[in-house]
């Protein structure tokens, strides 16, 4: 993956990364960690597949039981990328855990954006594990003009 960071006019660094052939610019969550999150595979325009691995830090217990809070982070990561707008938020999910994920499993994430009306997106997500669904979710997201932290949505 090469990348290629610019210099905003407030100064923020923003990070371009290509991914495939395509070329296809990811502009939305560039300092997610990838360890946490999972790793994109493959971009397309409103698809997107990602695998998470699975590691110590993200355990619930001694069992080797991982944090559900994991898997949907990084759905909800997978489906912020699908929608790839540099101002996306998630505004609601419903969502399912329908499989217990162990240390060292790999959830294979896979994205879809399914509606698209004025700044709304809808993203369907499922993860699999080896065939086992383990979560399937539906992300209700919105596309802001300005990023969310700079929007003034109470009157002062």
């Amino acid at each position: 993956m090469d990348e290629e960071k610019k210099v905003d006019d407030d100064g923020s660094v923003e990070i371009e990364e290509y991914l495939n052939e395509e070329e296809i610019l990811i502009n939305t969550h560039e300092k997610i960690d990838n360890e946490l999150c999972g790793r994109i595979e493959k971009i397309e325009k409103g698809v997107l597949d990602l695998s998470l691995k699975t590691i110590p830090e993200m355990l619930a217990d001694d069992k080797g039981l991982v944090h559900s809070g994991f898997i949907f982070s990084a759905a909800d990561y997978a489906a912020m990328v699908a929608v790839n707008e540099k101002n996306v938020v998630l505004v609601a999910s419903n969502c399912q855990f329908l499989s217990p994920v162990r240390l060292g499993d790999v959830v294979n994430i896979k994205a879809t954006v399914r509606n698209k009306e004025g700044r709304k997106r809808n993203v369907n997500v499922v993860g699999y594990v080896f065939d086992i669904k383990v979560f399937e979710g539906e992300f209700k997201t919105v596309v802001t003009e300005r990023h969310v932290l700079k929007l003034h949505l109470v009157d002062e």
